[in-house]
């Protein structure tokens, strides 16, 4: 467990450095395709979200919510990813969603600097964002 301080740029240089934004996009997506069709299907992107509980709870406290409300919830999230609505996410419109994603987590931290307790070997793209700017200071 390590604690990194953050703020947008952090994630802003780690989205504007391609090989590293695209090596993270492209690992993210193939941990998620699980038949390795090279496409993200509804359930597959279902349990990559499901898997994170960030729908579930709130501040870490569970929140009630129908099983019909979390399968609305999910659909509207594939269908913001499935920009040419043909039923499947491909490999360019994940990455796409992922940047806007943590485009907005960036405006959201703006210059005011954040801590975070990552674990080690989260592989989650903050935390990758955090080690790639670590890298840039001599050790």
């Amino acid at each position: 467990m390590g604690v990194v301080i953050i703020d947008g740029s952090t994630i802003r240089d780690f989205i504007n450095d391609e090989a590293a934004f695209t090596k993270a996009i492209d690992k993210g997506f193939t941990d998620l395709d699980l038949n390795n069709d090279g496409v993200l299907s509804r359930s597959e992107l279902r349990k990559a979200f499901e898997s994170l509980r960030l729908i579930e709870s709130h501040f870490g406290v569970d929140v009630a919510a129908t099983p019909e409300e979390l399968t609305n919830l999910y659909d509207s999230i594939f269908d913001k990813f499935d920009c040419d609505h043909n039923g499947t996410v491909d490999r360019e419109e994940f990455g796409n969603e992922m940047r806007k994603m943590m485009l907005a987590i960036a405006d959201g931290l703006g210059s005011s600097p954040i801590q975070m307790a990552l674990d080690d070997s989260d592989q989650s793209l903050i935390k990758q964002a955090a080690d790639l700017e670590a890298s840039k200071f001599p050790a």
